[in-house]
């Protein structure tokens, strides 16, 4: 995407601080804009709330795929191969690939844009790396700001590539509108994939890795457990490839162009319901921060301490807390 010169600021957009990129140089596609947008967002610098909410409007575009599994199973490969794929029909890609944190600097510690050097110098690719920073469901506070900036920088896809935490790792869902878990033969991914999570959160699985031998005993595994999910519930896509061989890539695309396929109907319903989850989440955690800086932490701290231990009945302490 070429750089532009950004539109005047007006609305919304006036009321993010100069300190920030301004949202027309992010609208127009500009990459240091973005990336400065980027920057602002996982950092939690001043504004920048402000300015994801300047771009917001113009969200909604973009195709918001998470690539997720556990650590070891392909992801980045595949991410890669996908990004090769969108790009040879035409369409712009934005990659969001949350890392591991540094322990000291709280940055991303392995950057995937070293594995994607092959679209280094594509304009129509973007690739971002976030820090996990701790984050349960392994997606930090800040990717779902970064898919914003991307969608509104004009990407036709954004792909977001998680930690690998396991069972833990299905904030992607509320995040994307599709969501794919790779899954490998070996490491007892078969059992963990007949789990909660991850088996509850897929719209398409790939078992990647699928030259070696364990891989259709796995697929079999999948399609038996997938028939135990509710009647009427959307049954997910199950499909080998071999991402360092470039096998099986036409045949995940079309799964995933499938469930988008199936989306259409319902796309703004997906989406709204996105926001209000979102919103939800952005409300308890700014209740949750407003209250226990209000001197709270520290009174229960000194409560519990004054205590004898016989007498330390949480439910009670927390009405105590909460002044009831």
């Amino acid at each position: 995407m070429p750089d532009v010169p950004a539109s005047r600021p007006s609305g919304a957009a006036a009321l993010v601080p100069d300190s920030l990129p301004r949202p027309g140089g992010v609208l127009a596609g500009q990459r240091r804009a973005v990336a400065r947008a980027l920057t602002a967002v996982e950092n939690g610098l001043p504004g920048a709330d402000v300015l994801v909410d300047a771009l917001y409007p113009h969200t909604g575009r973009a195709w918001r795929i998470g690539v997720t599994g556990p650590p070891g199973a392909g992801k980045s490969t595949l991410t890669d191969r996908l990004v090769t794929a969108f790009r040879a029909r035409g369409q712009t890609v934005a990659v969001v690939a949350v890392d591991p944190s540094s322990p000291f600097t709280g940055g991303a510690l392995l950057g995937d844009r070293v594995r994607m050097d092959g679209h280094a110098e594509d304009d129509g690719v973007f690739v971002r790396s976030l820090a996990a920073r701790g984050a349960l469901g392994g997606l930090s506070e800040a990717a779902e700001g970064a898919c914003d900036v991307l969608d509104a920088a004009g990407f036709d896809v954004v792909l977001v590539e998680t930690v690998g935490v396991g069972q833990g790792e299905v904030d992607v869902a509320e995040t994307t509108d599709t969501t794919l878990v790779v899954l490998v033969p070996e490491s007892g991914d078969a059992v963990q994939a007949m789990k909660a999570g991850l088996m509850e959160v897929a719209d398409v699985f790939c078992v990647n890795k699928a030259d070696k031998p364990e891989a259709a005993r796995l697929v079999r595994a999948l399609r038996a457990t997938l028939h135990l999910r509710p009647e009427g519930s959307a049954q997910p896509a199950v499909v080998t490839a071999s991402a360092l061989a470039g096998d099986g890539i036409d045949g995940l695309v079309a799964a995933l162009d499938g469930h988008r396929a199936a989306l259409a109907e319902r796309w703004d319903e997906v989406r709204a319901e996105r926001l209000r989850r979102r919103v939800r989440r952005l409300v308890e955690g700014r209740w949750r921060r407003a209250f226990w800086a209000d001197g709270r932490a520290e009174a229960l701290a000194r409560a519990v301490a004054e205590l004898d231990p016989s007498e330390r009945a949480p439910h009670r302490l927390a009405a105590r807390v909460l002044g009831e």
